[in-house]
């Protein structure tokens, strides 16, 4: 760190002491992508996560924890500046957000306004995956004092690529390669050791440091041992009948063909490699963890680990994300670390992440957070995992775009999902998880649900169209 920003960091935490205020605790973000809750850490038997295990065990993990748009750059988006996707309109991969709201301050732009350090490493911002690794990608610069963009042998190794078909882009391909390579030499190594080194030199400075790592995204490219890690013979493809497409409106649906036209084999073997994407993430997050630890910063650090959305791996013929299904919207979500109560506890009230803002400001005593936050500070429920809560989670999707742009908005509370296209004029769906989990029968016609419908679309309503959603005109 230079001369000049050292004495700017300690004139400002001493002008916070002046003022009676305490050093802002450390915000460690460690970001996944493309991660469902396929873990062990959420009750999965056969992908053994022990490192992201007792993260949970240090915290509270929330397992209705929902995105606001199943999607690389709107979900990141909002995230990182707790607006929903209506606000900033990113329902794609190339608009930035400041292009709509250039003034608006992100998470790590408000610890650098409490005195402190901002870094990224890797995937915190949304990435061509793997396209542009290596690169800023579309990052946004005014949210970062340092950011660096590992590359490993995983770049090199795209040629190897197994069940890939040409004509589709590696990074929406189900395809998978099992590298010889070790795991320093992987991008995702490379993003713990940069991680682990910023930790290092500004372990003295109130921090916010984003760990952004790039799987499992496709292409599954890991190191051989996390595919031997998995028997071939243990996985098992999701179950799917052809009349599963016409539980739902057409515009539900992403995947064409279903299942991409894979054969049983082929989705098993995929699967597995995402199974394997996930085991080598894991020892990367405990490399962090043990960091961590060996530093001393369990004191004063609040660690939020998430993913940008959840996953599907051919639930109703379906792959990847981009639909408001509950394995596509729901991510794993941990809140751990300084400051929460709750300590290896499990919550089970509808969470979304344009909380993750409010709750880091609050947690990590940050001031001046803007007024406009879409999202409530998850503190009381990080005391008491059971306590009084009744804000649901929203998701959307977009299908096409301009005069041709059909909106999906969905609402989550702890028992049923309401979806609405075109706010209802292109089809409904109601789900009730109590009684149908895999969303295989939609009660929108239910007359007996009728006024639970009802009740859910006018809030639904209300909600987004206090974030910014005008109508489709």
């Amino acid at each position: 760190m230079n001369i000049d920003r050292r004495s700017f960091l300690l004139s400002s935490l001493s002008a916070a002491a002046a003022n009676g205020q305490s050093r802002p605790r450390n915000v460690l973000f460690i970001a996944a992508d493309d991660l469902n809750d396929d873990m062990s850490t959420f009750g999965h038997q056969l992908v053994r996560t022990p490192n992201i295990d007792r993260l949970a065990a240090k915290g509270v993990r929330f397992d209705r924890a929902y995105c606001q748009f199943p999607l690389c750059s709107p979900s990141r988006t909002s995230i990182m500046t707790g607006l929903g996707p209506d606000a900033t309109t990113v329902y794609d991969l190339q608009k930035h957000f400041r292009s709509v709201v250039p003034d608006v301050v992100t998470a790590p732009q408000l610890m650098q306004k409490n005195g402190g350090f901002s870094a990224r490493v890797g995937k915190i911002y949304h990435y061509g995956n793997p396209g542009q690794i290596g690169t800023d990608g579309l990052d946004d610069a005014p949210s970062w004092n340092e950011r660096v963009n590992p590359a490993g042998i995983d770049k090199k190794e795209e040629p190897l690529l197994t069940n890939y078909t040409p004509g589709r882009g590696i990074g929406s391909a189900p395809c998978y390669y099992s590298s010889p390579a070790r795991d320093e030499e992987h991008t995702d190594g490379k993003v713990a050791a940069e991680s682990i080194r910023i930790m290092e030199q500004h372990r003295k400075d109130p921090f916010f440091l984003g760990c952004g790592f790039y799987r499992p995204h496709v292409p599954w490219i890991s190191p051989s041992k996390y595919f031997d890690m998995v028997p071939m013979d243990k996985v098992k493809a999701i179950p799917f009948e052809e009349w599963e497409l016409n539980i739902a409106p057409k515009w539900a649906y992403w995947t064409t063909p279903p299942n991409f036209g894979m054969t049983e084999k082929q989705r098993i073997e995929c699967i597995r490699a995402y199974y394997a994407a996930i085991l080598f993430l894991d020892a990367q997050v405990g490399k962090v963890l043990d960091a961590v630890e060996r530093l001393k910063l369990e004191q004063n650090t609040l660690i939020v680990f998430w993913s940008d959305h959840g996953y599907q791996l051919g639930e109703h013929g379906q792959w990847f994300k981009q639909t408001v299904f509950e394995p596509a919207a729901r991510a794993p979500m941990i809140v751990a670390g300084a400051g929460v109560k709750a300590r290896g506890k499990v919550c089970r009230r509808t969470v979304e992440f344009v909380d993750i803002y409010p709750t880091m400001a609050d947690m990590c005593g940050l001031k001046g957070a803007p007024a406009n936050l879409h999202g409530k500070s998850l503190r009381p429920l990080l005391d008491n995992p059971n306590a009084a809560w009744t804000k649901p989670a929203i998701t959307q999707v977009r299908r096409g775009n301009g005069p041709k742009m059909v909106m999906g908005h969905s609402i989550r509370n702890e028992r049923y999902r309401y979806s609405m296209w075109n706010d209802g004029t292109e089809g409904e769906e109601l789900y009730d998880y109590d009684r149908d989990p895999r969303e295989m029968k939609n009660l929108a016609t239910d007359k007996s649900l009728e006024s639970t419908k009802s009740s859910m679309k006018t809030q639904l309503t209300a909600i987004i169209r206090q974030r910014g959603w005008k109508g489709k005109a």
